[in-house]
């Protein structure tokens, strides 16, 4: 399956918290890699409860758009800039996330699911974060069924958010001590993936996997899946480092195909 490594569609900036780099270090480094088109796609979440904020406010979002059209009428003739969004799904605020995107357009609607609510903590537990103890600490048997929740939310997601894509999508739980035992349920990935097909999204294939696992999210299984039912599939790098702008994009063909 051929993929358009030239654009960049899964970017961050400091604007979301856990970031490092200005809007503008990201378009420079995506210029110097020779790339075309370059998206932010900047965090929103709702109704998280979490030690630490890894999301935009509305006052963030205000500032981000600010910037990002006048780095988009700086560098017109040179590159094409998105300024989109990743939404975090949260199945109890549905219509909060709803409500905020209306308010603004979006180049790219991403969705992903990065928390999971704790009855027992009354907290969320950052499913993608290798800082959050609780996540690594939970039993594989807990983290089967967290992984089973994920799946079931990114598949009510993708009905509910009118995104673009979703976004790396096998990465819940990807520094757990024992990611390697998780199974990955089969019966809800496919329930996703037809869900997916339906509304006519693409789905990432996200490069920052191959630091963290040695391979793309997602999976070589899913994407044989997503191949066969013809789900087109984008460029992400998920860049949280002006540096990363691109990683591996070179290698993406032989990265689907093998």
């Amino acid at each position: 399956m051929i993929i358009d490594s030239s654009c960049d569609n899964h970017v961050h900036t400091s604007f979301c918290h856990h970031a490092t780099g200005r809007m503008e270090e990201y378009v420079l480094s995506a210029i110097s890699k020779g790339l075309q088109r370059v998206c932010f796609l900047e965090h929103m979440e709702e109704g998280i409860q979490a030690n630490r904020i890894t999301w935009l406010t509305e006052t963030d979002f205000d500032h981000y758009f600010l910037e990002g059209n006048r780095l988009k009428s700086k560098y017109s003739e040179i590159i094409e800039i998105g300024l989109g969004v990743e939404v975090g799904f949260n199945p109890f605020h549905e219509t909060e996330l709803l409500n905020r995107l209306s308010r603004r357009k979006w180049d790219r609607i991403g969705i992903s699911c990065h928390f999971h609510y704790d009855q027992d903590l009354k907290e969320h537990l950052n499913l993608v974060s290798r800082r959050d103890n609780n996540v690594l600490q939970l039993s594989l048997e807990e983290a089967n069924e967290i992984v089973r929740a994920y799946f079931k939310n990114l598949a009510r997601a993708v009905e509910v958010i009118p995104g673009s894509m979703v976004c790396h999508m096998d990465a819940a739980l990807r520094f757990h001590p024992r990611r390697e035992e998780i199974r990955l349920p089969w019966d809800l990935i496919d329930i996703l993936l037809h869900n997916i097909k339906q509304q006519k999204m693409a789905v990432e294939i996200n490069t920052s996997g191959i630091a963290m696992r040695n391979q793309i999210f997602p999976c070589q299984q899913i994407i044989a899946k997503l191949v066969d039912k013809k789900i087109p599939l984008v460029a992400g790098s998920d860049a949280h480092r002006p540096e990363d702008v691109g990683y591996a994009f070179s290698e993406l063909e032989d990265l689907i195909n093998q």
